[in-house]
């Protein structure tokens, strides 16, 4: 398919209008994060209303399936068609799906219309990482995206108790009908005040078939790894998939994911990181709580709030990062010393047992959500600032999408080692510690390896 990029847009912009944009693009992020975890309160009153039990777990799988496929196809038409003209089309996608969820009338329906949610869910998250990326100068960048990590960390916390008080109050069906002026709000904001710089005029061909190639690769191995669906044929299709895409990729003109982007040793270097990050991350969110409401006897609300400490310590770190990061330049310190954190945080908790005091477990949790802040996202900045502006959006949607698969695979395999223990308190305690100690070498490794990581100049601009 041939299609002609949108005309060159003016680029200047205020700082007074620089940060109006900014605060724009959080909330588009805070727009998707919240949708991928109101859900989860809801659903009992959802399945009590629709039925379909047995599909309870596809309301959340479907939305962030489709997320992870599809990031890298926006980041590159991003690249392409120009970011902001794409992003708006993610916020339009994303509200309308929302308001369909709304109107769903069984449990199949609601399944496919949070796919299409996800869909533009995903292009919400690339999108405003990749615009931060291109407005704001790379000596800047890690102070502006540190704080995308408390939009993150509100989106966690924030996200459980919204979708339980909308659910009172006004029913399930308001967690995606608020959507809509929610929705509407922001794409009026985004049109009114971003403004990006130009995409050179010339005419491009869409890799479709890489797109859709890439698209059943990643979902295949999502389900893979996830444990749903028949395992042999599911690993055929997505090993052919990936196989074919890499072929497809080599021939074309171009490529929704440059294989040439892994040419680069940082981009190598922080994809492993970033995929050790979303094998952390994702394993501490689901299994501490376990532990502690199987083992330790906290209750559910409980145990979510002995996450706080490590969510508060994601926040302070992440922006300490950022602000240090736009003060002098410097960098490769905060993934080597986030990762130590991350492996030494991961080795106490293989130690936890029932007698373990809370204060030796909410330490443990403040090592772990200090070496995330510390290196999510200046993980991210590296990647920016190791390709040139026109890769930006791949980039950026690379990085994402290696977290979300590290946060996938991490879950299930963590999810073999529980099980391997057998049932009950005990077995819980020793499926954590082989959970953990797993982690605590992965965590290890990726300190390694961002030691190897390339401290390149930021610039001004």
């Amino acid at each position: 398919m041939i299609l002609s990029p949108p005309r060159p847009e003016p680029t200047a912009m205020s700082p007074a209008r620089l940060r109006a944009a900014f605060a724009v693009l959080l909330l588009s992020m805070l727009l998707a994060m919240l949708d991928n975890t109101v859900v989860g309160t809801a659903m009992p009153t959802i399945v009590a209303q629709l039925g379909g039990l047995g599909h309870l777990a596809w309301v959340v799988t479907a939305y962030t399936l489709t997320t992870a496929a599809t990031t890298p196809v926006w980041g590159k038409l991003g690249d392409l068609y120009g970011r902001k003209r794409v992003h708006l089309s993610a916020i339009a996608l994303f509200t309308a799906a929302s308001v369909a969820c709304g109107f769903a009338q069984d449990m199949p329906q609601l399944i496919a219309f949070r796919a299409v949610q996800g869909v533009g869910g995903g292009g919400l998250a690339v999108g405003a990482l990749s615009l931060i990326g291109v407005l704001v100068p790379p000596r800047e960048r890690g102070r502006y995206q540190g704080m995308t990590a408390s939009v993150m960390a509100a989106g966690q916390i924030g996200g459980p108790l919204f979708g339980g008080l909308v659910t009172s109050l006004l029913g399930w069906r308001w967690n995606f009908f608020l959507n809509l002026p929610l929705g509407l709000a922001v794409f009026a904001a985004t049109a009114l005040v971003l403004v990006v710089p130009p995409v050179p005029r010339r005419r491009v061909h869409l890799d479709a078939a890489g797109a859709l190639l890439l698209t059943t690769a990643v979902t295949g191995l999502l389900l893979v790894t996830g444990g749903t669906g028949p395992a042999v044929p599911l690993t055929v299709v997505t090993v052919g998939a990936a196989v074919a895409f890499v072929l497809v990729e080599r021939r074309s003109s171009e490529p929704v994911l440059p294989l040439s982007l892994f040419a680069r040793p940082n981009l190598r270097l922080t994809t492993v990181v970033t995929f050790v990050v979303g094998v952390i991350s994702f394993g501490t969110i689901t299994f501490v709580p376990l532990f502690q409401q199987t083992v330790q006897g906290a209750s559910p609300s409980g145990s979510g709030t002995l996450l706080l400490p490590m969510t508060l310590a994601v926040v302070v770190a992440s922006q300490v990062a950022g602000r240090v990061t736009s003060r002098t330049g410097r960098y490769r310190r905060f993934p080597v010393i986030g990762a130590a954190a991350m492996a030494a945080g991961c080795a106490v908790l293989a130690t936890a047992h029932a007698g373990t005091p809370v204060w030796l477990t909410s330490g443990a949790l403040v090592l772990v959500g200090t070496g995330l802040g510390l290196a999510t996202q200046v993980v991210m900045l590296i990647a920016q600032n190791t390709v040139p502006v026109a890769e930006i959006g791949v980039a950026t949607a690379t990085t994402t999408m290696f977290r979300t698969i590290g946060g996938a695979v991490g879950t299930s395999v963590f999810g073999a080692l529980l099980a391997t223990g057998g049932a009950g308190p005990a077995a819980v305690v020793t499926g954590m510690s082989r959970i953990f100690t797993v982690a605590a070498v992965v965590a290890a490794v990726a300190a390694v390896t961002a030691w190897r990581i390339r401290e390149l100049p930021l610039g001004d601009r």
